[in-house]
């Protein structure tokens, strides 16, 4: 047994048994037992031969292991690494530098004893372990780690926990407490400290063979001795409340961290900085994740301070929105991934967190970065290899946020829309100048604001705030240089949406190509084969909530970086997209599910306002739709949005207990949770207010040239400073195609409509606009799309309706088939889909059946054309076939109406009767029963519009039958029928 293992378990036998508790500062060699207990131990570890079956059921390493690797909703069964045929050769336990895949742990079992917990972690190819020992025995306060730095091979790390169990027999022996993925850190409220594991993961992107990972599930182990559940039953009811609290944060949902890849920072900023510290000498960038953007940073310092290489162990988690598609054109694979990162400085609920706080920090700020990527190779490094240099990745950068003012809104509840307030009127607008100086910062120059905001309104609310906020940039611009000025372009998309023929989408177009002219994209190069391209300044957009308007003008302009990236990746010759091609359609479902995300992280509902909605597609469904999300949005916000403040600021550390001091759902505000403390302002040196911002962050952003590869007895190996190579590939490991993420996300389109086979085969691009027979119908009456030729309502006194009147009804009488081809279409079948009761038919089956109408039989068909009521009110300019001789009736009535206009007739009844034996002609197999009274009547209705004034109720016309409820009506009488209810039944 090596050395560093017989001390462990010197020091676990001793201390184990007797429950010791250890001093917070544990020593680098432990102590050792007795050699007589360790020689025991060691000759019953060494001739163990069921050990691995003690501590759990044994592992096929061809089934179950593959699971962690699938994107899957993954599930680790116990003892699932310890029990298996090792790949490769052993390693034995090599104290000191630890190699890059013994830092890279994706799989940990915790196992208890009565006074210890102990995370064994192993690497994604199952040879290397490592060990982190936890007290469970400390005082509450005091949280006591040994980090362990030896690497175990799997023989090592299973004769450690048998020793370990056959240490603390006496107290239980070692048993499995969970299986984890991840440990996301320590939190303490008023007692003792809890783990958080993450103990289920789904891949949802891979970006440079790096695989991004959502968090599916969580567990909050308690480190105290004893059960969990006793623990439970006797802790304090503030803990427990607390701890409720905590829970009222959703981490399965849209919460993500990466083993490999940075995602709390840009592909230009992980790039850029890669070729820095490799030009630098630096075999690899230590890993500096943006604090702006890690959302469990209050759950990784206790383990900053205990642990000396705490990222081994923890993973970084971002909250957002991260989404990955692929696109097949003509069999080139493009992957189109869109990661939004949300800051967690002045995070909080819709009403709750506005404006901005006085460190510069606003509210609803996130991240949006579009990478688009031609997948022919995996990896970030160009052929050579030239590291870091590979030409097929590029990506574009968003920000929006919240109006960097002091205003607010009421919160109570009482109205959908309250006023808005500016609680503080800085003339200097230092908040403001915080914020772009940041952004400055982050993003480069220069910085395009584009407000959505309303600019006339009966009652000013948003307006009044848009000049503040123009007010604020033009103070700021007095100082900056002329080219690095902020640019400001004010739009009010929510009256040019409501104002008729106004082209929203249209003039977002035009801003959107002006911000990419400003701001530029990024794509990686080698600098000499392909000259990259940094993103110099960001796109700021922002309504008053920077949700549904953001989120639409934010499409059209990441649509409009879609067609430059493209273009860049030599995929299309031009940067413009049509709407409604595969390619567009894809990218709308993704960002309609971001901006649904982002809507849902801080107003509690989904978007109100789709992109749908300022194009003006399906108007009437999308009205319902929005005034469903207005009405969830205003509930969460009147009576959920505080229970969601409060698990924001206890899980981001925002507020933390103190002995004395008041609880958290005793505060009567938390404004001074996200504010500096007053009382510093004092020692706190004051920002100038001219020069506010830093030179340096102005400066242009370039891309450090990459090294040339060296000769190869001195190249660096790609191993060294990226290991995409093990976790994409895993060379050791036996997989299947239909576990692969990259295969499922190729073989199965999300948002693409079905699409059939033909039409593919006739147009495979993505870049053609499609019509799909499938489209939803048109929800307004009068707005029904055009099929086939279009087709023009005609003026019936126009020429071209008389031409078509003219007809001989005994020329080309068997020359019209009807819609009915019976080569074609089977009656039998005709109406299958489509239930027997029309009363049951769905609108978009009475729309389909208005375009394509069937019949089951081919009398009935007949039947149908030879009606007397069908009258062809919509025709075509082009001559009609049409036969003539089954429509006598209409026949006789248009020779009436052109016999009338020219003064033919003098005698109306005996016009009617030529009218009918003329249709008694035509017809011979049709007769038609006519009364004089009928004809007298219907000669009496005709007479009318001969008359100066037909309006006009003459004397002679008061005794008529027709008037009847006339005269009625003249002594007082309703016009209405009357029921026993109406008081002037019994009158009548």
């Amino acid at each position: 047994m090596p050395p560093s293992i017989r001390s462990q378990v010197g020091d676990e036998s001793k201390d184990d048994v007797s429950r010791v508790p250890e001093v917070h500062v544990l020593p680098a060699k432990l102590e050792k037992i007795d050699q007589d207990t360790r020689s025991t131990v060691q000759e019953d570890a060494l001739s163990r031969t069921d050990s691995n079956a003690r501590l759990g059921q044994n592992l096929n390493m061809d089934g179950n292991s593959e699971s962690q690797f699938t994107g899957e909703d993954e599930e680790i069964s116990p003892h699932q690494f310890l029990n298996g045929k090792s790949h490769g050769h052993q390693l034995e336990a090599l104290p000191g530098q630890l190699s890059e895949n013994a830092k890279t742990m994706q799989r940990f079992v915790l196992y208890e004893t009565a006074s210890r917990f102990y995370l064994v972690g192993q690497d994604m190819l199952e040879q290397n372990f490592r060990v982190l020992k936890i007290d469970r025995t400390s005082p509450p306060g005091l949280l006591n780690i040994f980090e362990d730095e030896n690497v175990y091979d799997r023989q090592s790390i299973n004769e450690l926990l048998a020793t370990i169990e056959d240490g603390n027999k006496a107290s239980g022996g070692l048993r499995t407490k969970s299986n984890s993925c991840g440990l996301l850190g320590f939190v303490r409220f008023t007692e003792a400290y809890y783990m958080i594991l993450i103990t289920k993961r789904t891949q949802v992107a891979m970006v440079g063979g790096h695989f991004i990972f959502q968090i599916e599930a969580t567990e909050v182990v308690p480190l105290t001795t004893g059960s969990t559940s006793r623990f439970q039953r006797d802790r304090n009811p503030e803990e427990a409340r607390y701890l409720g609290i905590l829970q009222n944060l959703d981490l399965t949902k849209f919460f993500y961290f990466s083993y490999s890849y940075n995602i709390t920072r840009t592909l230009q900023e992980n790039i850029q900085r890669e070729r820095e510290a490799f030009n630098q000498g630096v075999p690899h960038n230590t890993r500096d994740w943006h604090d702006m953007f890690v959302w469990n940073h209050h759950l990784l310092e206790p383990a900053n301070g205990a642990l000396k290489r705490p990222y081994d162990w923890c993973v970084p988690t971002i909250h957002g929105y991260v989404e990955q598609s692929s696109l097949d054109i003509f069999g080139r694979r493009i992957y189109l991934t869109i990661i939004a990162r949300r800051s967690r400085y002045f995070a909080g609920a819709r009403y709750l967190k506005r404006g901005a706080n006085d460190q510069g920090y606003v509210a609803n700020d996130v991240e949006t970065e579009q990478i688009v990527s031609d997948v022919v190779t995996t990896s970030f490094h160009g052929p050579g290899p030239v590291l870091f240099s590979s030409p097929n990745y590029t990506s574009y950068v968003q920000h929006r946020g919240s109006i960097p003012l002091h205003w607010s809104q009421d919160n109570s509840g009482v109205t959908p829309k309250p006023d808005i307030d500016i609680n503080l009127v800085d003339p200097f607008y230092a908040a403001a100048a915080l914020h772009f100086d940041d952004l400055f910062k982050r993003y480069g120059a220069p910085v395009y604001v584009l407000n959505l905001i309303k600019a006339r309104e009966r009652n000013p609310r948003e307006s009044k705030l848009g000049i503040e906020f123009e007010r604020a940039l033009a103070f700021l611009n007095q100082s900056l240089p002329e080219d690095k000025r902020i640019l400001y372009k004010a739009f009010d998309m929510s009256r040019a949406a409501k104002t008729r023929g106004q082209d929203v989408v249209g003039v977002l177009e035009l801003i959107a190509q002006d911000i990419m002219e400003e701001t530029g994209m990024f794509q990686n190069g080698d600098c000499v084969n392909s000259i990259p391209k940094m993103q110099n300044g960001i796109a700021r957009t922002n309504c008053i909530d920077c949700l549904d308007r953001t989120n639409a003008a934010q499409f059209v302009i990441g649509k409009r970086a879609l067609g430059h990236q493209l273009q860049a990746l030599g995929v299309i010759d031009g940067p413009h997209l049509e709407y409604d091609s595969d390619v567009v359609n894809t990218f709308t479902h993704m960002y309609h599910a971001h901006g649904d995300t982002i809507a849902i992280q801080y107003g509690g509902s989904h978007l109100a306002h789709t992109l749908s909605t300022y194009r003006k597609l399906n108007e009437w469904k999308n009205h319902s739709r929005d005034m469903v999300e207005s009405f969830k949005r205003y509930y969460h916000n009147s009576f959920l949005d505080s229970q969601r403040q409060e698990a924001y600021n206890l899980f981001l550390g925002n507020y933390i207990y103190a002995q004395g001091q008041p609880m958290l759902w005793d505060l009567p505000s938390d404004y001074y949770l996200h504010h500096a403390d007053p009382r510093e302002w004092i020692t706190r040196t004051a920002r100038h207010y001219v020069n506010w911002y830093t030179p340096e962050n102005l400066r242009e952003r370039k891309l450090p040239v990459p090294m040339l590869p060296a000769p190869m007895p001195v190249r660096v190996p790609v191993e060294a400073v990226d290991n995409y190579w093990l976790e994409y590939y895993r060379p050791l490991a036996i997989s299947s195609l239909v576990k692969l993420f990259s295969w499922k996300l190729s073989s199965r389109p999300r948002y693409l409509p079905e699409t059939t086979a033909a039409e593919l085969a006739r147009n495979p691009s993505p870049f053609i606009p499609r019509r799909h027979a499938n489209l939803e119908p048109p929800d307004s009456p009068g707005k029904k799309p055009r099929k086939g030729q279009h087709v023009t309502i005609l003026d019936p006194q126009s020429d071209d309706m008389r031409s078509i009147r003219s007809f001989n009804p005994n020329e080309n009488a068997n020359a019209f088939s009807g819609l009915l081809d019976t080569n074609s279409v089977s009656s039998k079948n005709a109406r299958s889909s489509l239930p027997a009761d029309k009363n049951q038919w769905t609108l978009k089956q009475f729309w389909d059946n208005s375009l394509s109408p069937t019949v089951t039989q081919e009398d009935e068909y007949i039947a149908y054309v030879n009606h007397p009521l069908t009258l062809p009110l919509v025709t075509s300019t082009e001559p009609s076939d049409m036969e003539i001789g089954a429509h006598s009736d209409f026949a006789a009535y248009i020779s009436r109406a052109e016999s009338a206009a020219a003064g033919v007739a003098g005698n109306e009844a005996d016009w009617v009767l030529n009218a009918v034996h003329t249709r008694a002609t035509l017809a011979d197999d049709a007769e038609l029963d006519v009364f004089e009274e009928n004809l007298a009547d219907f000669a009496e209705f005709l007479a009318i519009a001969e008359n100066e004034n037909p309006l006009t109720v003459s004397d002679e016309d008061g005794g008529r039958k027709r008037y009847k409820a006339y005269r009625q009506w003249l002594k007082g009488k309703s016009f209405f029928k009357q029921s026993k209810l109406d008081p002037e039944y019994k009158s009548t």
